[in-house]
């Protein structure tokens, strides 16, 4: 029987379904001009292999969109991870990579990094009183003052808060000084934030790099700097010794023993009493806080008040001093029998007024020792009273309501006016004592004091003069109307035990 000899297209068939299987979606199976089953499959095939190679390049074409998206994603994201949302500028993460990169640099040979780290020196106070909204556009006038002051290969950096880094490649203390004190004046000149002009001082720290130093090192070096400067008066700058670090950790030791001590009741209240000037009756008295140091003796408050501000604990120890004065008053109602009128006076400070919880915690000592709120007097200075933001007056509101009274402290040194004793929460304004110093010899000085009791008295409040060291400038201010006063002519703060002298049964009015 005769057989057909095979269909040639079938071959080419075969051998294009494997090109196609094996992803070559260019290849396209030759047709002939006949109708039949075969030319339909290979039509087919092809159909196939244009819609495949179709979809393909779509696919290509979508991965290779999707691959350009996440690189730009992930290059935002590496963007967004070294600069500081509010000024754009570096952030910490950046600072260090770019220093790590110049301390490497410095290691082959090339000039060292220098650095200035900057913190804004009434920043906290414009928050305070303008909101951080204001604050905030603060923040962004100085980042621009300071990228302007520098060359484009410099690194300005924003560490946090109101603190600023600059970093300048390959330099060296002459022209770091000459960068510090441009930005001095830079960022010295006032600022318009709205409708208001806002001068805000700062303070620099320098260093420039040595062979061999860490990142690390070279920051906390600027920064240790930084905090020298600040204590400097007014902006200034301070460049790096090793003293400086010395008196760091010196400072790092005293906050230890500070925290320590306020755990460890370490801590002693001394009291200065408040007399009546016409009796010399002592009317309460004053509390004010020591430090039992194990090492260095009795400590006055000057040596670690400041440190205990910096570092926030100021909270804990207000709230050790606050307790422990009501507690010793409540003693001396239980044990002295003492007038139900006599009172105890506390310091309080900015930070512990802006404490949310500063209300509650005075209701529950006076709720714990059953003192009268009247017979507890708080102090607060004027510039506290007069820039005060929401907290504060929340808190001011919250100590009347208790029934607390309260006692402007170093009256005559800042805002004394009649406008706003007139508005204020208070019950008593201390005259500050650089007043009373001409007492008694100055008659000006009298005219002057005589003024400034008229005020107080027209505004319905009740006047205390501190500072009192001799018996003319005590009888002086009772001629003159004060009520009261308090100072080393009536007695220097004592411990408790040597105050009971002249509080309990039987105690003497001082002539």
């Amino acid at each position: 029987m005769k057989t057909d000899p095979p269909d040639p297209r079938l071959h080419a068939l075969v051998e294009g379904i494997v090109r196609i299987a094996s992803g070559d979606l260019t290849t396209r199976i030759p047709q002939s001009g006949a109708r039949d089953d075969v030319a339909a499959v290979i039509a087919g095939i092809n159909l196939m292999a244009d819609d495949l190679q179709t979809i393909y390049q779509e696919l290509e074409e979508r991965v290779e969109s999707r691959t350009a998206m996440l690189r730009d994603a992930q290059v935002e994201l590496e963007r967004m991870a070294l600069t500081d949302p509010l000024t754009q500028l570096a952030n910490r993460t950046a600072l260090n990579s770019v220093l790590s990169h110049a301390l490497a640099e410095t290691a082959r040979g090339e000039l060292p990094p220098a650095l200035l780290v900057l913190d804004l020196d009434s920043f906290k106070g414009i928050n305070d009183t303008l909101g951080h909204s204001a604050g905030d556009d603060v923040l962004r006038v100085i980042s621009r003052r300071l990228q302007e002051s520098v060359r484009e290969t410099d690194t300005v950096a924003r560490l946090g808060g109101d603190e600023f880094a600059v970093m300048l490649p390959k330099s060296n203390l002459v022209r770091a000084r000459r960068v510090a004190n441009r930005i001095l004046k830079a960022l010295g000149e006032s600022l318009e934030i709205g409708d208001l002009r806002i001068t805000c001082g700062t303070s620099i720290g320098l260093r420039v790099a040595e062979p061999g130093q860490s990142v690390d090192d070279l920051v906390m070096e600027a920064d240790t700097a930084m905090y020298a400067a600040k204590a400097q008066p007014h902006s200034s700058i301070r460049v790096f010794e090793p003293a400086l670090l010395y008196a760091r950790r010196l400072q790092s030791v005293m906050i230890t023993e500070l925290r320590e001590a306020i755990g460890q009741d370490q801590l002693t209240l001394h009291y200065q009493p408040v007399v009546d000037l016409a009796t010399g009756r002592t009317e309460g008295v004053e509390a004010l806080v020591r430090w039992n140091h194990p090492e260095r003796g009795l400590l006055m408050p000057d040596s670690f008040i400041p440190l205990a501000e910096e570092t926030g604990m100021i909270v804990d120890l207000g709230h050790w001093v606050l307790r422990n004065a009501v507690r010793q008053l409540r003693h001396w109602q239980q044990e002295l029998n003492v007038d139900d009128k006599f009172n105890v006076r506390v310091n309080i400070s900015t930070t512990e007024l802006q404490n949310l919880d500063l209300i509650e915690h005075v209701r529950d000592i006076l709720s714990e020792t059953g003192v009268d709120a009247a017979n507890l007097i708080v102090e607060l200075t004027e510039s506290m009273a007069i820039n005060g933001g929401d907290v504060d007056k929340y808190s001011l509101s919250g100590l009347r309501r208790l029934g607390v009274q309260l006692e402007i402290d170093d009256f005559g040194t800042g805002y004394s006016s009649i406008s706003y004793l007139r508005k204020l929460p208070v019950n008593v304004v201390k005259i500050d004592k650089s007043l009373i110093a001409g007492l008694g010899s100055d008659e000006e000085q009298s005219n002057f004091v005589a003024a400034v009791l008229h005020l107080i008295h027209a505004c319905g409040l009740k006047a205390v003069a501190e500072g009192i060291e001799t018996a003319e400038q005590a009888a002086e201010l009772l001629r003159l109307g004060c009520a009261s006063g308090q100072g080393y002519y009536f007695g220097r703060p004592v411990p408790a035990a040597q105050i009971e002298a002249l509080i309990g049964p039987g105690a003497l009015g001082l002539d």
